[in-house]
């Protein structure tokens, strides 16, 4: 098509209506006297208040997510450090119960120590304080091991002593470990003294029965013997190895058999293995007592020729 023959006349809507500069005057002139009338008359004030009060219902339901969202923020913030306040205060209680248990246990041992301090300083024998490492693996044996050998003086034959008794003596030496038989072994056996009749017998160890737990017996007192259930044994000191007067067991049974001889007499340790960590390691009283004075030597006889006439 021809360039000649296109309409190149504005549209009719560009062509109505006053200029653009014109406009631009007269809304100029309309602001600049909207804002001199609300200066002086205060008119847009009523006009604001109603549309602010048609916009609020609005600006109400635009600003619901908002807030739910914001609530909803604040909620998982408060709620995480809720759980971690509470697991801080859960560690923290924690924390303490182990520290109280702790200072139950130091508690304890202290006593305990505090009784075999008291205890060496009124037994006359030369004494070491030592620590249970660990029970010896054989299952059919009531052994312990100690953290004192003969590095420090310990020697075969030692009495081994808690704050409630005898529990054993040592049977086997290491140098920095020694092995302690305890009383309710098979193999163990003390010489003790009843202290209501003041009568001498001699208890041994594996007579354990699952009825009764009671791992030591009496042996060798006849049927009649004076020994009454409760009755406390002490140990009697003539055997050269435990100290006098030491707490060894009580009697929890007593069998008279009519068709025997012997009375079977079970025994109760006074002191209990479980649960203790630190013993007293007697020196034997053998090895305390003087040395026996040797025996004045006999006089020379002389010969029958150097012998003074009578």
């Amino acid at each position: 098509m021809p360039l000649g023959t296109l309409d190149q006349t504005p549209p009719p809507f560009f062509r109505q209506g006053p200029s653009a500069l014109t406009q631009l005057s007269l809304f100029a002139a309309l602001a600049i006297f909207l804002m001199a009338a609300d200066t002086r008359f205060a008119i847009s004030g009523p006009l604001r208040a109603v549309v602010a009060t048609g916009l609020m219902p609005v600006q109400r339901a635009l600003a619901v997510p908002v807030d739910l969202g914001r609530d909803a923020l604040g909620y998982l913030q408060g709620l995480g450090a809720a759980r971690a306040q509470a697991d801080a205060t859960q560690a923290r209680l924690t924390g303490q119960a182990v520290t109280l248990s702790r200072v139950a246990v130091l508690e304890a041992e202290n006593i305990r120590l505090r009784t075999l301090l008291e205890l060496r300083q009124a037994t006359v024998a030369n004494t070491v304080v030592a620590e249970i490492i660990y029970e010896a693996a054989d299952p059919f044996s009531r052994k312990v091991v100690i953290s004192r050998g003969t590095a420090n003086g310990i020697v075969i034959a030692s009495p081994v002593i808690t704050e409630s008794g005898v529990i054993g003596q040592v049977t086997r030496v290491y140098p920095l470990s020694a092995e302690v038989t305890l009383l309710g072994d098979k193999a163990a056996s003390i010489p003790v003294l009843n202290t209501r009749t003041q009568q001498r017998a001699a208890a041994f160890g594996g007579a354990a029965t699952a009825t009764d737990g009671a791992p030591m017996e009496l042996r060798f007192l006849a049927s009649n013997a004076d020994v009454q259930v409760g009755d406390q044994l002490t140990t009697s000191g003539l055997d050269g190895v435990y100290p006098a007067g030491l707490p060894v067991a009580r009697v929890v049974g007593v069998d008279r058999l009519v068709d025997g001889g012997f009375a079977r007499i079970r025994l109760a340790p006074n002191a209990n293995v479980d649960g203790v960590r630190h013993v007293l390691v007697a020196q034997p009283l053998s090895l305390q007592l003087p040395p026996r004075p040797e025996p004045p030597p006999e006089p020379e006889k002389l010969p029958a020729r150097h012998r003074s006439p009578k």
